[in-house]
Order: C-alpha cells, then sequence, then structure tokens
C-alpha cells in the first residue's frame, strides 16, 4: 500500500493512458503528468497500441486525441467505456471534431497549458464525469 504525503503531487497514484500521435505533444503531454505525480502509460500514438494498453494496464484514465493520422478513435472511446475508464478528449479541432456517439464528452483544447491539463486532468480522476453509453 502507497502512502501519500499531504503535499504529494496532485496526480500522485494515477495511472493515466495518453493517446496521442504526434510525439512532440505526446512527450509534453507525459512530461506534465508525470511531473504531477502520475504514472503515465503510453503515449499509444495508434488504434491497436491504444486498445492494447487499455486491455492489459487498466488504467484510471485516459487523455484521448480525437483523430489518429485522419483516423477516427470511435473503437478507443468505446474500450474505455467498457472498461468504466474515465476519459476526455485533447484536440486542436472543434466540439464537432468529435466521434458522433461521444460529443458529450469532456474535451481539452489545444494548445492549453501545463497548469491546465493538470487541472482538467485531476478533475477528471477525482470526480469522472458520467459514464458514457454509445448512442445506438
Amino acid at each position: 500500500m502507497v502512502t501519500v504525503e499531504k503535499d504529494a503531487p496532485k496526480l500522485a497514484g494515477k495511472r493515466l493512458l495518453v493517446v496521442e500521435d504526434e510525439p512532440l505533444v505526446a512527450l509534453d503531454i507525459v512530461a506534465a503528468l508525470e511531473a504531477a505525480g502520475a504514472d503515465v502509460v503510453g503515449p499509444a500514438g495508434t488504434a491497436k497500441e491504444a486498445l492494447n494498453i487499455i486491455d492489459n494496464m487498466s488504467p484510471d484514465a485516459a487523455l484521448l486525441d480525437a483523430n489518429l493520422r485522419g483516423h477516427p478513435v470511435d473503437e478507443i472511446a468505446a474500450a474505455l467505456v467498457a472498461g468504466n475508464i474515465p476519459f476526455l478528449f485533447v484536440t486542436g479541432y472543434g466540439q464537432g471534431s468529435l466521434p458522433k456517439a461521444f460529443a458529450k464528452t469532456a474535451m481539452l483544447s489545444k494548445p492549453f497549458s501545463h497548469e491546465q491539463l493538470i487541472a482538467t486532468v485531476a478533475s477528471l480522476v477525482e470526480a469522472p464525469a458520467t459514464v458514457h453509453r454509445l448512442r445506438k
């Protein structure tokens, strides 16, 4: 059992999946999350990598780019929902770029500061949003 100090970083002990296909953006996100105490899995740059991590590592939450090299991320979002893993989209595009079945999912718009990233992820892991259901 890990004891967390009162002044420990906000994300201490949280395992977070980062799904991002731009290497520099992914490295920046990972560095900021790790500085806040998170254990980051990934980054995953493809759907196959992301699905493998979801199946084998049970992250506490995930940050999901809204598209990976122009490919939709619906399958990844559905796997996160099926695993009851809270997530948010991280995208440089608007709400309209999100998969239609997940249009009401939380989103962090690029560019963002490290402070915005940490605050948003902290609120996600402290009080996960309602589980999203696929629209039929």
